[in-house]
């Protein structure tokens, strides 16, 4: 197993001291706990190829468990086809070590569709949209996972009571909250122990690291 069932599993965090996945920063220092990395469409610049090859080395460390967060953003200035492009590199790369793709979207779902045939599992992080798109995510085979949002929004919550339970991560993202909270209510939705949760988002990992 990948930790103890008894700890909170906060899949994508910017926290060091979470227990999780740490968003790792392309100028950090490669850390002890486990981390993703990945270029985030807003820190795409002139230089994203030499940033690229570093993050193909960082992400060779055993502590690295998923590429990301990378992916597609309509909501910045750069350039559609260079998130696209470089995009498909973060996937490539993933497709090659064998790890799981951790996917920032923004408006831009039914472009990311078109990547459901990828060969590593693909995570969808911080899900805040309606429910036709979340249906078909997961009929294309995504995982999606949760954050703050969840705790007061109606919408979010009637999709993570239908949500099967082996497609679905909680996170605190960059969000000053404790994750425990978002369980608590999560286990509350879907009428279930916060233990038998607990468990479920670390099977889920497990799931997604050691795919096929």
């Amino acid at each position: 197993m990948l930790s103890l069932i008894m700890d909170f599993l906060d899949f994508h965090h910017h926290k060091p001291t979470q227990i999780g996945i740490y968003n790792l920063d392309l100028n950090e220092k490669i850390p002890t706990k486990r981390f993703s990395i990945g270029l985030h469409p807003k820190d795409i610049t002139e230089n994203w190829k030499s940033d690229f090859e570093k993050i193909k080395e960082i992400s060779l460390s055993e502590n690295c468990l998923a590429i990301g967060e990378c992916g597609l953003d309509g909501l910045i200035s750069v350039d559609e086809k260079l998130q696209t492009d470089i995009f498909q590199s973060h996937i490539t790369w993933a497709e090659e070590i064998k790890k799981p793709i951790i996917i920032h979207c923004v408006r831009r779902f039914s472009q990311i569709l078109h990547f459901k045939k990828t060969k590593v599992p693909l995570i969808i992080h911080g899900f805040n949209k309606k429910e036709n798109i979340a249906q078909e995510l997961l009929q294309s085979g995504f995982y999606l996972s949760f954050g703050k949002a969840a705790l007061d929004n109606l919408s979010l919550q009637k999709i993570i009571k239908d949500i099967p339970l082996q497609r679905m991560f909680l996170e605190t993202d960059n969000a000053d909250f404790e994750i425990s909270s978002l369980y608590e209510k999560v286990s509350e939705i879907k009428s279930i122990s916060l233990e038998d949760l607990k468990a479920q988002t670390w099977e889920n990992l497990e799931n997604v690291i050691n795919y096929g």
